[in-house]
């Protein structure tokens, strides 16, 4: 079975990397990588390398996207995308193509994918986030997917609606936990002095723009700047670099004056890698930001989240989330409760044994 994997971004190659590792040692499947978005970004760390270090034998690269995060040039990257991608679809067959999430990259291969009538499995469809239009494009894939594999019930309840029936909708849990109960975290010095980061207490911190509310962005990224250099005095601060959304860059332009501001205090990391963001999780004292890691990934590291504003408002959470609105004071005083706290103990929502093996029988099933 020819299957391809799109795949736009270091977040969506990190949660695939478990089915990635099972699709290439299983000879049922001829697996080939489709890697476009950030992953030829520069910026963004070229995260390229790393798929073609994890030895993957046939991987197509797609360049489209534009260095411009406003809303005019967000739209330009998503019709460069689909334009390139129009060409892609023309020359490669594949029995089934996975798709992953919600970012307007991958919205757009899909949906030059429709004339060319392939056929896709979605992962991680029937999700809320209200503060981002990831929302519209996700809901878009699952309406162009015929495969779906969903990581709550009430997932697939969404799904259900959206497309009008309940065939092909699978509730396997979240793809990245996938064999966590095995994970072992690299030895806390080595991944330390690897990534400059002091032998001291720290927060892990990721933010992204709210690209519906796009012009309070400005306003926001000064909040977590004050937020975070406050907290600097009890915590040592591990950032992990946003994403391509609409005007990312603001939250960069904060985030390294914070850098030049306490330089001892702050470590910027443009890409960890899988391996080492769970370490890096796995070691923080708190997460702190906006990421959807925050909300499927933390619980599972047993580890509170600070959920700053409205990106991710609607999803499913566990326990150990705490929202809390853009304000500086907000976030640092909720930081401060937190500390305070006993380890969390409580489940996952969106654990499940054996995703990846789930997702394989089910993909042979269909074909």
């Amino acid at each position: 079975m020819k299957i391809g994997v799109l795949t736009s971004s270091r977040a969506d190659y990190g949660i695939y990397l478990p089915l990635l590792r099972k699709l290439k040692a299983d000879a049922f499947f001829q697996l080939e990588i489709i890697a476009f978005g950030t992953h030829l970004s520069k910026t963004h760390g070229y995260t390229l390398s790393t798929i073609e270090n994890d030895g993957f034998e046939k991987i197509h690269h797609i360049d489209a996207l534009r260095n411009d995060d406003s809303q005019k040039g967000i739209s330009i990257s998503y019709a460069n995308t689909i334009l390139k991608f129009a060409d892609f679809w023309q020359n490669n067959r594949f029995n089934l193509v996975c798709c992953l999430g919600d970012r307007f990259e991958m919205s757009a291969a899909v949906q030059a994918s429709i004339p060319f009538g392939v056929k896709l499995a979605h992962i991680h469809g029937g999700e809320t986030t209200l503060g981002a239009i990831d929302n519209v494009y996700r809901h878009q894939i699952t309406l162009a997917s015929q495969l779906h594999f969903v990581s709550t019930l009430e997932y697939k309840k969404k799904v259900k609606e959206l497309t009008g029936s309940s065939e092909n909708i699978y509730n396997v849990g979240a793809l990245s936990l996938d064999n966590i109960s095995d994970f072992q975290p690299i030895g806390k010095l080595s991944f330390l002095n690897t990534f400059q980061i002091k032998n001291e207490d720290y927060a892990l911190v990721t933010f992204h723009p709210e690209t519906v509310a796009v012009d309070s962005n400005i306003a926001y990224a000064k909040q977590m700047r004050a937020a975070l250099i406050e907290l600097t005095k009890t915590l040592n601060i591990v950032i992990t670099m946003p994403n391509a959304d609409t005007l990312g860059s603001v939250y960069r332009e904060e985030i390294h004056q914070l850098k030049a501001e306490v330089p001892d205090k702050i470590v910027l990391v443009e890409n960890f890698g899988k391996a080492n963001y769970f370490s890096a999780m796995y070691y923080a004292k708190l997460l702190i930001g906006n990421t959807s890691s925050g909300i499927i990934e933390a619980a599972s590291f047993h580890k509170y989240v600070i959920n700053v504003g409205s990106r991710q408002k609607g999803r499913a959470k566990s326990g150990n989330v705490f929202d809390v609105r853009f304000d500086a004071k907000n976030i640092v005083d909720k930081t401060s409760t937190i500390l305070k706290l006993p380890n969390f103990a409580e489940e996952n929502v969106y654990y499940k044994i054996e995703t990846a093996d789930t997702i394989i029988k089910i993909i042979k099933q269909y074909d």
